[in-house]
């Protein structure tokens, strides 16, 4: 079988990170930093090398040791019970059966059923507005079926989204592409931030709030540890429903000709299955996604986070149809760890993306990864390739170096800060092994992609 078409992505030297003098190091991560120790792994022999003596500073590949700190800090983390571990209160009882259900209903059998969605009328507020660009945010009534509104906690019956627009062209002249949380994202800051970038090239962003989190997160529940494993179906549902009913209004209501969909991690799970339950060619774009929720919670980091002792009882319990939960209710059953571990893997198994249909337009489609993921395994997301035929596969790598090409070495950006300055990039550098920033630097890295992307399903 032919390898998947792999792009690596060189960092442009006509968008060189501005010289900041003495700027204070709080500004330091906004302004271009990331550009300078992430670039593609595997460089072209013929591309301009930096000069001999940067090159011990630079040529050290921290490809490993990002992959081993992901898995130190996830083990050390989970395992030592510092936090709430996920599903801490079970199964969810008859809201995980009528999820199943549900949830069956958006495969390739019923594609089209579905459509148009539950139209929207957000109400907008301004939040700030120049001359040139616009950030509004609205709210709307979450347009899930009214079975799952009831299973909704009441703080996330109602959506909330912001949307960063350029006011110098039209809608029909825009492209307009809806950005999906990842776990923990619980705020609009860190989607916006990647909208910025985008407005030069007349494309606005919209960034939607996920049930339980931001705003809508339960007052019971602890960060972005869900405590039933139905919350996870359940969040993913309405996610859908709600990206599904903004590119409706985008289309028939804003008059936005071109729409794409992204997302980082879960919410790039969440994306691919909108863009392949949409019955037009729209851009899609996940990165840093598995091709199902087993990979993580049953196989990879969060395996460590996960409340098994939580499951087998409520398990038991449920087996035994008692309604008080003992301490012996497990061995009394005979139920195990390692079929609680089938079970839910055969309940995430609903997540799999390979199991939604092709997209209109495979084309449009491009999956983005990291060599050195410890949350992520590569093969996960060579699976969603396999899967759509024609999308293309992009993969990133990481190492303290300079952008070859074009980029700037470290001691071009030395003789530009005081000891002071240095110390604090060299701290922020190494925070930045901790997958959040390394995810936002690899997001930055491709929103230009965006816009070929939005051409491309335009074009289609």
């Amino acid at each position: 079988m032919a390898e998947p078409p792999i792009r690596a992505h060189h960092p442009s030297s006509s968008s060189r990170p501005p010289i900041l003098g003495r700027a204070r190091p709080w500004i330091l991560p906004f302004f271009g930093l990331p550009r300078v120790f992430f670039y593609r792994r595997r460089l072209v022999s013929s591309r301009p090398r930096i000069r001999k003596h940067s090159v011990n500073m630079v040529s050290v590949n921290l490809g490993l040791v990002h992959y081993v700190l992901d898995h130190i800090y996830g083990t050390v983390l989970h395992r030592t019970k510092l936090g709430t571990p996920f599903f801490s209160k079970g199964w969810g009882g008859t809201k995980l059966d009528l999820l199943e259900k549900m949830v069956k209903q958006l495969f390739p059998e019923a594609r089209c059923q579905n459509w148009p969605p539950t139209a929207v009328q957000p109400t907008w507020k301004t939040i700030w507005e120049t001359k040139s660009s616009c950030l509004r945010e609205g709210v709307f009534r979450t347009t899930c079926d009214p079975r799952l509104i009831e299973a909704l906690p009441p703080e996330s019956h109602n959506a909330r989204v912001a949307f960063l627009t350029p006011k110098s062209v039209s809608p029909e002249k825009m492209a307009c592409v809806i950005h999906l949380a990842g776990t923990g994202d619980h705020s609009f800051e860190r989607r916006l931030r990647l909208g910025g970038p985008l407005l030069k090239d007349n494309i606005a962003t919209m960034v939607l709030e996920s049930p339980y989190y931001g705003q809508r997160r339960p007052s019971m529940q602890h960060g972005s540890k869900l405590q039933c494993v139905s919350d996870l179906l359940l969040l993913g549902k309405a996610t859908i429903d709600e990206a599904r009913s903004l590119l409706y209004w985008l289309q028939n209501e804003a008059g936005y000709g071109k729409m794409g969909i992204c997302g980082l991690s879960m919410g790039g799970v969440h994306a691919a299955m909108v863009g392949s339950l949409h019955p037009t060619p729209i851009a899609t774009l996940p990165f840093l996604a598995p091709h199902s929720a087993v990979v993580p919670f049953c196989d990879g980091l969060y395996r460590h986070a996960t409340a098994w002792d939580a499951l087998k009882k409520d398990a038991a319990t449920l087996a035994q149809d008692v309604t008080s939960l003992t301490e012996d209710a497990a061995h009394k059953s005979g139920i195990t760890i390692e079929q609680v571990r089938e079970r839910l893997r055969s309940v995430l198994s609903l997540t799999d993306v390979t199991r939604f249909p092709v997209p209109k337009n495979p084309q449009a489609v491009i999956f983005v990864g990291a060599t050195d993921d410890g949350y992520i395994p590569k093969h996960s997301i060579m699976e969603l390739q396999k899967a759509w035929p024609g999308s293309e596969v992009r993969v990133h790598g990481w190492r303290r170096a300079a952008a070859a090409g074009g980029g700037w070495s470290w001691s071009e950006w030395r003789g530009r800060e005081s000891q002071r300055e240095v110390r604090a990039r060299r701290r922020w550098e190494w925070s930045a092994m901790a997958r959040k920033h390394r995810a936002d630097c690899l997001a930055v890295s491709i929103c230009g992609s965006l816009y070929s992307v939005c051409s491309l399903s335009a074009s289609a």
